[in-house]
């Protein structure tokens, strides 16, 4: 099981950038950067790869619609190489309040946009002429739509890697079957990993079943915040988390479109989502945060004793996680990063 974290976005990203080469030394394997309606990614992690020597650096995630597969493409194989072959590629839908609200790009068929962007920016990792007839990418583009003189062309440059890793961020049953047959690794979000099974256990199945064997295996991420120790005082930092779950649940989308009020569902809190996303979507953020089930936040974070984050650790080692993703909170990050790697094995 690797470790990983995701790069704070908000506030000034280059203070939590810097934190990235402790983390590294302390052990971590790969850093996330999230792009939402924040900074760009690629500008960060193009930041990451000149200040850090090991640590992988992934995008988490660019969305399938404001960048065309060719930009993509190009972003993919750029970090890699000034990374040295440490890129990983992770892609998503996002969802319309930030494709149309923040891009104003129509939010049309999102897997199946998804799915021809993979096989454009594989194939032009390969150095193909890209070419591509699809529903929602053609390329190159037909005559009738533009001048006419449009040509399929091959990357310039020369990849570091024609297999940069493609992770997806997925958490409806079609997303999760697509991730699970063409992705090389999958993205979920606020993961209870005891749940896992029953939520997604039948779309992983489906899509691993059309699996090609030339993937390998499909990696996975999740976990939460970090922080050891004994006493009320650590357990109490899980409300640290409420604001982040509460803002998933009940403001990252409208009613009716949000995907993680969806899985809250799924997970079995359907009250307390209905509940959480009214008080939320009103202006009541504190009544909402303190509505997030308290079952979910022990399940989905490791906060405790070390015989607990012990615990927690192996839950989500048989959920199928290959990528343990933290956020430490505590004084000293690297030094509790550290001791998460002794207990992780």
């Amino acid at each position: 099981m690797k470790l990983s974290t995701m790069l704070m976005y908000d506030g000034n990203p280059r203070a939590a950038a810097d934190q990235v080469v402790d983390l590294e030394r302390a052990g971590l394997d790969l850093v996330w950067v999230a792009e939402a309606y924040g900074f760009d990614s690629p500008t960060l992690m193009g930041y990451l790869a000149a200040k850090t020597e090991r640590v992988e650096i992934g995008a988490g995630i660019l969305n399938v619609f404001s960048r065309t597969p060719g930009a993509l493409l190009q972003t993919a194989a750029g970090l890699d190489n000034v990374s040295a072959g440490r890129a990983v590629l992770g892609l998503g839908a996002s969802g319309p309040q930030v494709i149309e609200g923040f891009h104003g790009v129509p939010y049309r068929r999102p897997l199946g946009r998804t799915r021809e962007v993979i096989e454009v920016v594989r194939q032009g990792l390969r150095r193909e002429p890209l070419e591509h007839q699809g529903r929602d990418i053609t390329l190159p583009l037909p005559a009738d739509q533009g001048t006419g003189l449009g040509k399929a062309l091959k990357l310039l440059t020369k990849p570091e890697r024609a297999d940069v890793p493609i992770w997806v961020a997925a958490l409806g049953d079609k997303n999760v079957e697509m991730t699970a047959e063409i992705a090389d690794g999958w993205l979920p979000h606020l993961v209870y990993p005891e749940k896992v099974a029953e939520t997604w256990g039948a779309p992983l199945a489906a899509g691993k079943a059309k699996r090609s064997a030339d993937l390998g295996p499909l990696q996975m991420t999740g976990g939460g915040m970090l922080a050891i120790g004994e006493g009320e005082e650590t357990k109490a930092m899980l409300d640290f988390a409420r604001p982040l779950f509460a803002l998933y649940v009940g403001g990252m989308g409208a009613k009716g479109k949000n995907f993680y009020n969806d899985l809250a569902c799924q997970y079995g809190y359907e009250k307390e989502a209905t509940e959480i996303q009214d008080l939320y979507l009103s202006g009541k953020k504190k009544e909402a945060e303190a509505l997030v089930p308290l079952e979910w936040l022990e399940a989905a974070n490791l906060v405790g004793p070390r015989s607990y984050v012990a615990e927690r650790v192996e839950a989500f080692r048989e959920a199928g996680i290959t990528h343990l993703n933290v956020m430490p909170a505590s004084a000293d990050p690297a030094a509790t990063l550290a001791e998460l790697k002794e207990i992780v094995g």
